[in-house]
């Protein structure tokens, strides 16, 4: 039924053609059907080309792509990957956090812990590739399958949290990053004077107490660093998402209005594999550079935007514990 609807559709597209000769003489013909708009560049004005300018730009950014992705516009890569880093992010920075605190003010020194740091700083220098593996084993085909037998047995075979998603990639890039987050906030617990701490001891705080109230406030702005060097890294990383839930093309966004609002099991799209995707794997490649270059202008302002609000978040923090009242 639908394959046949799809066929007349095409059929309707094609029943008009529109005749036009550039001006080399060439004729050209078009299927009505294939234009979206058009205008005539010369008969416009400054203000008015500078104002289509701006209309092709926004649309550039919130349309969906067709054409094989080399037309169009890249707002679910844009959505998708704010969507993936903020999730990333909330997913990443609770547990660095908690295992810095563990690392610095709980573990006795010895020999296990020496290891332990040393495991944490090997992890950093492991490929994403190896992480996306290893999220492809054992989030999709061990937790995922884990999920669809018990809560949603009336689906299967079809997986519903046994493929790829958006929930399995953040958490692959947050165990990626995690190695960073935990250096920076235990180099910034550190950091905090030995007599804070003491004070707070001798004014009769528990020890959770002081780290609580007191440690944590001042090594704010040096864990808001590690953050956004974790933020950084995983919002440009491709390699592992291409096990782990990436797509050429999503037709849904992983937040929408449908109750339960977020669907941490869809796919996504991202804009560091829609580039891969454009530059490596388009049909025409050539046709395609303009959009590859305006996607990689987006990529990088987004990540910049969403540093620029990171250190803000931090600026304030300093601002606010620089007097050294806690």
């Amino acid at each position: 039924m639908l394959a046949r609807r799809a066929k007349d559709l095409r059929s309707q597209e094609a029943a008009s053609v529109l005749h036009i000769r550039l001006a080399d003489g060439r004729a050209v013909r078009i299927p009505t059907g294939k234009i979206i708009r058009y205008y005539q560049p010369n008969a416009l004005s400054a203000p008015e080309r500078l104002g289509m300018a701006v209309m092709n730009f926004w649309r550039f950014l919130s349309e969906d792509p067709r054409e094989a992705n080399t037309e169009g516009g890249i707002f679910p890569a844009i959505f998708g990957t704010f969507v993936m880093t903020v999730l990333m992010s909330v997913l990443v920075t609770p547990f660095g956090v908690l295992a810095a605190i563990y690392l610095r003010e709980y573990a006795k020194p010895g020999l296990w812990l020496r290891g332990v740091r040393i495991a944490v700083n090997n992890l950093a220098g492991v490929p994403s590739i190896v992480f996306g593996v290893f999220g492809l084993g054992f989030f999709v085909y061990g937790v995922g399958s884990f999920v669809d037998r018990w809560f949603f047995g009336e689906a299967l075979p079809t997986p519903t949290f046994g493929t790829g998603g958006v929930l399995w990639a953040s958490l692959t890039l947050a165990l990626m990053t995690v190695p960073v987050v935990i250096v920076a906030a235990e180099e910034s617990l550190a950091s905090v004077p030995k007599g804070t701490r003491e004070g707070s001891l001798a004014c009769g705080a528990s020890k959770w107490q002081t780290i609580r109230r007191v440690v944590l406030p001042a090594a704010a702005p040096g864990i808001m660093t590690g953050f956004i060097l974790a933020m950084a890294r995983g919002a440009g990383e491709v390699a592992p998402l291409m096990l782990v839930g990436v797509v050429k093309y999503a037709p849904t966004l992983p937040l929408d209005g449908i109750f339960p609002f977020l669907h941490p099991e869809r796919k996504f799209m991202h804009l560091g594999f829609h580039i891969y995707d454009l530059g490596f794997q388009s049909p025409d490649s050539e046709a395609a550079k303009p959009m590859v270059f305006a996607t990689t202008l987006v990529l990088i302002a987004l990540v910049v935007l969403l540093n620029l609000a990171a250190i803000l978040v931090r600026k304030n923090l300093r601002r606010k514990y620089a007097g050294g009242t806690f």
